[in-house]
Order: C-alpha cells, then sequence, then structure tokens
C-alpha cells in the first residue's frame, strides 16, 4: 500500500509539474469547429501569454481542443497541431538575461493529453537583427510533430522610448 501512494504521488507532481507555464496564460476565447451531441464540442482554444523574461512581449497560441465524451472528461488527446503570433505590447524591457545559443529556451509550456504529449514555445535571439524568434512545437515523449509555426517579434521604440539592448546568457 506504502508504494502505491507514493507512486500516485509521484505520478501526480509528473503531471502538475509541467502545468506551471500555462497557469501564467490567460485564455482569450475559443471558436467551434465542430458540433457533439454529448459533451463539448471541437473548438479551437486561444490563450495569451507574456514573455517571463522579456517585459513587453505578448503571445497568443491557437491550437485545437478535442470534445466529446473524451475531451469533457480530459481524456482525449488533441491533434498535434498550434500556431503561435508574438507581438510587442510595450518598451522592450529584460528582466533577466535570455538564452542565446541555436537551442532557444522554453517560455511556455502544457500538457496536451494525460502524461505524453505536450506544447511548448521556444524563444530563439536572432543575433545579427536582436529579433526574438518564437517556434511552437508538440512533442511526445519520444518524437515531436513537424507540423510548427514560428512568430518574430523586432524591437522597436514605444512611445519614443527605445528598446533595451539585450541582455544574453551565452
Amino acid at each position: 500500500m506504502k508504494y502505491i501512494l507514493s507512486f500516485i504521488l509521484a505520478l501526480t507532481v509528473l503531471m502538475l509539474s509541467p502545468l506551471a507555464h500555462a497557469s501564467e496564460s490567460r485564455e482569450i476565447g475559443a471558436v467551434t469547429t465542430g458540433f457533439k451531441i454529448i459533451g463539448p464540442n471541437h473548438k479551437i482554444a486561444i490563450v495569451a501569454f507574456d514573455d517571463p523574461k522579456v517585459k513587453g512581449v505578448t503571445c497568443y497560441v491557437a491550437r485545437p481542443k478535442t470534445g466529446g465524451i473524451k475531451g469533457g472528461l480530459g481524456l482525449a488527446e488533441d491533434p498535434s497541431i498550434a500556431s503561435v503570433s508574438c507581438v510587442q505590447t510595450g518598451v522592450i524591457t529584460y528582466i533577466r538575461p535570455i538564452e542565446a545559443d541555436e537551442n532557444g529556451e522554453e517560455v511556455f509550456d502544457e500538457n496536451r493529453s494525460l502524461i505524453f504529449k505536450s506544447l511548448e514555445i521556444i524563444r530563439l535571439f536572432d543575433k545579427v537583427t536582436h529579433s526574438l524568434v518564437y517556434v511552437v512545437r508538440t512533442h511526445r515523449v519520444i518524437e515531436g510533430s513537424p507540423d510548427t509555426s514560428i512568430s518574430v517579434v523586432a524591437p522597436m521604440a514605444w512611445n519614443g522610448t527605445p528598446p533595451q539592448k539585450p541582455l544574453l546568457d551565452d
């Protein structure tokens, strides 16, 4: 019995830990894409989040949500597609240094199925133009999906205030 409780506790922690980033997002709305007689409809959900290290950048993510009975119970596996669009919403200020290597840095993470699939937004930095490049990907424990989307924010002056020089963590 002791081992079962330990396993359940460990599984709960594992399942909830990736949700830390998603909890910082806010739901904007959803558009119905398919009617279901029983359970919620299929839809495209839109969420927004602010870049945790770059003040003045907000990203919007569109991703499908499966409806029906399984979707209503949280047991359905949502399709591996998503779209991201990021915009400058204020003066660009670097709160902490950002990763500037070719692998980028995760800025958003959300579970897409009970355990095995997640949606991530990775920020990359273009050292030549000082642009912030955001790419969305979904992946399972072993493999990812080739369906992807990118968005680029080129920092500009905001109400006459120039953007801050990037703080890089090479």
